[in-house]
């Protein structure tokens, strides 16, 4: 009977231990549920024709666009070339460029007084003895020719991975800059480095900040119409690649990387509004158009528009035109992509890389 009732309460045991994993098990699934569906992009795939046209071809891993008051183009090229484009199209060598994987000649900005100033802002790579740094530098640009070099920000920590490079102006008049963490995650929580972290800087240099932190790697900056400061994020690369987000950035926040990322929740840290679960974008430049913001995609291969009062998001052009780089909106109110499939990792058609003009229905 002794026997009987031991193998009795053994049994009691497995049962209750397999209901107790059973009940894990679908708290853990309804857990990343309810995260998934409050959080998760699943693009709608838009079946009207966009307008399209290839107005530039045969352009060497473009990587941002500005136009001129004369409507005229800056282009920047990552192996440290400036393309001006006109009546013809003009090259521009920038010194100290170290191109070096995704390092090299990045961003741009047009100075918001540039008709009077002619101030051009330029991120970009460099390298002292075995070291790569990324800094901002603001030149005059008069005609072809850049002059005045000013250094504005240096000290970013560069490398082959990770380093950012979006800088615009935002509507304060202040100059805002993308980071990367260079490949070392733990900069990105750290208050004394600038990598990992969007900054903010005076058009002289001066009065440089902190203004967000705890990010991997962003690639993209914009507006809306109420003053609100978005940011693009890779997520996780390799065999998990995936988690991209769409940020909504807030002065001093901690947006959590590498603490936190998709839905995770931490106190002191922020969630994105959107991120892309398994899916990669690889999100890139961005800009924002009637109450949408649009930004590019280059392992995606494709062109995403999220509508903000909506909270949907739409995608363009899937595999069509390759990666891409960053969108703009030019004067004419057409946008502007940039093709980035000569970088090494795309597959170049004939003409890439390209500039592509884009009418939206």
């Amino acid at each position: 009977r002794l026997s009987e009732k031991n193998n009795f309460m053994k049994a009691l045991i497995i049962i209750a231990v397999l209901i107790g994993l059973a009940g894990i098990l679908f708290w853990y699934g309804q857990k990343n549920t309810q995260r998934s569906a409050v959080f998760l992009a699943k693009p709608e795939i838009k079946s009207e024709a966009a307008t399209t046209e290839t107005i530039l071809e045969n352009l060497e891993i473009p990587w941002e666009i500005a136009f001129l008051p004369t409507g005229e183009m800056l282009i920047t090229q990552r192996p440290g070339k400036l393309i001006k484009v006109g009546s013809q199209k003009e090259i521009i060598e920038v010194e100290g460029v170290a191109h070096i994987g995704e390092g090299g000649l990045l961003g741009m900005a047009l100075d918001p007084a540039f008709a009077d100033n002619n101030f051009v802002y330029l991120y970009l790579t460099g390298k002292n003895g075995s070291q790569f740094s990324n800094r901002v530098e603001r030149y005059k640009l008069y005609g072809s020719k850049l002059v005045e070099r000013k250094i504005i920000v240096e000290g970013i920590l560069g490398s082959s991975i990770h380093d950012g490079g979006r800088i615009a102006f935002g509507p304060d008049g202040y100059l805002y800059i993308a980071t990367g963490d260079a490949g070392n995650s733990s900069l990105a929580q750290d208050k004394n480095s600038l990598n990992g972290k969007i900054l903010r800087v005076r058009n002289d240099g001066t009065g440089l900040e902190i203004y967000s932190m705890g990010h991997r790697n962003v690639q993209g900056l914009a507006w809306d119409s109420n003053g609100r400061l978005w940011a693009t994020e890779h997520g996780r690369s390799g065999i998990q690649s995936g988690l991209d987000e769409l940020n909504l950035i807030e002065k001093g926040r901690n947006y959590g990387w590498p603490v936190i990322q998709d839905s995770e929740k931490k106190e002191g840290m922020e969630m994105p509004v959107i991120h892309s679960a398994d899916d990669t974008w690889a999100p890139s430049g961005m800009t924002y158009v009637n109450g949408s913001l649009f930004f590019a995609g280059l392992r995606g291969e494709a062109l995403y528009e999220y509508k903000i009062k909506e909270g949907k998001l739409v995608e363009y052009f899937k595999n069509q035109f390759g990666r891409l780089r960053t969108v703009v909106l030019g004067p004419d109110g057409f946008l502007y992509l940039l093709t980035n499939n000569t970088d090494g990792r795309g597959t170049p058609k004939e003409g890439d890389d390209k500039i592509i003009k884009v009418k939206i229905p």
